[in-house]
């Protein structure tokens, strides 16, 4: 019989059992970096970006220069100049004045707003007509609206996701220390298992798990060291499983969880370690083990592939987040919204916001940002989405956070 955990038991069991490793950084390229864990904090040095943008193609003004103006009675503006993309506006703008300026260009100095060229007409003769008053920081993106100097904008144990890198490229960082990969065993056991690129023969079955395992360490950040089969003899178990403790920091055993007399998986840990439960009261995945050799977990997992699945998903993830100082972990969530958010832009409306735990109920912060910057998605948790058809939701509405997928 097996004296079975609650699933929250084993969760508590691998927080009290086991601390980060010795940490152990390397700096990789940031288009390598996802799903990597930050050794870092993130702090801006500069202004992103560092000079006033259009984020449309039409005419820079000063939108009191445009207030009143309409099809039939447009504001008519000098024109003072053009800048190019990539150079920097050498002009001030002057009252009744405007300059064109392409999507993405610098505003000279003296403009506060950009109008759309679908509303201007050129009439030709060095002015134009505008048909449609601008507001103050219409169409634009100012100096530091994206981040100033001094912005914290990713801690520690965060795992990157390809929005962070997007923010580290605009912050100039090609590079980034993180903390080093978790090795990890993969070693499948069974008399019956043959190599999935073999044929079985009678009573013979592929090994599915060793593939499997060793794609999801790939997947979540870890370095997976595979093993060959190991049949089911106790002491060729104890040899691989003691090999395996010398360079890997956890040790993963498909099959042989049960308590059946070929069952070894459970003896061996014993013997090498400390066998700290065998059993979860949960299905799948009730066999499972785990261990602490030289203080390292051991999981043993059920041979059932569905079984293994869960019990990893479930358990041998935290354990790695456990070791390498993980901060987060995607999932979707229900939250409730910390403030009103308006919408009806007659678009579906999507918005990033940070997760906060309070006291149990999920608490999503919405991020305000424009859709030329970059570094306010860094350190998002996720998004939501509002319908088109909808004005907006109110301070604690229920909404459906997509978490992100850093890896």
């Amino acid at each position: 019989m097996l004296n079975v955990l609650t699933p929250n038991e084993v969760l508590q069991l691998i927080k009290d059992e086991f601390n980060e490793i010795e940490e152990v950084f390397e700096y990789v390229r940031i288009d390598a970096a996802v799903g990597r864990v930050l050794a870092e904090d993130i702090v801006a040095e500069e202004f992103v970006p560092d000079f006033n943008r259009s984020t449309v193609d039409g005419y820079a003004v000063r939108a009191e220069d445009t207030f009143g103006c309409s099809e039939s009675i447009p504001a008519i503006l000098s024109i003072c100049g053009e800048v190019k993309m990539g150079e920097r506006a050498s002009f001030e703008l002057l009252p009744e004045t405007c300059c064109y300026v392409p999507t993405g260009g610098e505003v000279p100095v003296g403009a506060d707003s950009c109008v759309m060229i679908e509303f201007v007409e050129d009439y030709g003769d060095g002015t134009v007509g505008i048909y449609k008053p601008a507001a103050p920081g219409q169409n634009m993106i100012f100096r530091g609206d994206d981040v100033r100097p001094g912005k914290e904008l990713m801690l520690k144990g965060r795992t990157l996701t390809f929005s962070d890198t997007g923010a580290l490229a605009a912050l100039g960082k090609a590079e980034v220390r993180v903390k080093r990969k978790i090795k990890t065993a993969v070693i499948s056991t069974g008399d019956e298992l043959v190599p999935c690129n073999e044929t079985p023969g009678p009573g013979k079955i592929r090994d599915v798990n060793s593939s499997m395992l060793t794609a999801m360490l790939h997947t979540y950040g870890a370095e997976p060291v595979s093993f060959d089969i190991v049949p089911d003899e106790e002491e060729e178990l104890e040899k691989v499983l003691n090999k395996a403790l010398v360079d890997c920091d956890m040790v993963l055993i498909s099959g042989g969880s049960s308590v059946g007399t070929k069952d070894a998986t459970a003896r061996v840990i014993e013997k090498t370690g400390q066998l700290l439960m065998h059993g979860i009261a949960a299905k799948p995945g009730k066999p499972t083990i785990l261990g602490k050799c030289g203080n390292k977990p051991v999981f043993g997992l059920p041979g059932h592939p569905v079984a293994a699945y869960f019990v990893s998903k479930l358990y041998v993830l935290p354990a790695m987040d456990r070791l390498i100082g993980r901060g987060n972990r995607p999932y979707s969530v229900t939250a409730f919204l910390s403030e009103n958010v308006a919408a009806n832009d007659g678009r579906e409306l999507y918005i990033s916001v940070r997760l906060e735990n309070n006291d149990g109920r999920l608490i999503a912060h919405p991020v305000r940002t424009k859709s030329g910057l970059i570094t306010a998605l860094a350190g998002t948790d996720g998004y939501f989405c509002i319908e088109r058809d909808c004005e907006g939701l109110t301070q604690g509405a229920e909404v459906q956070v997509f978490v992100n997928e850093a890896y």
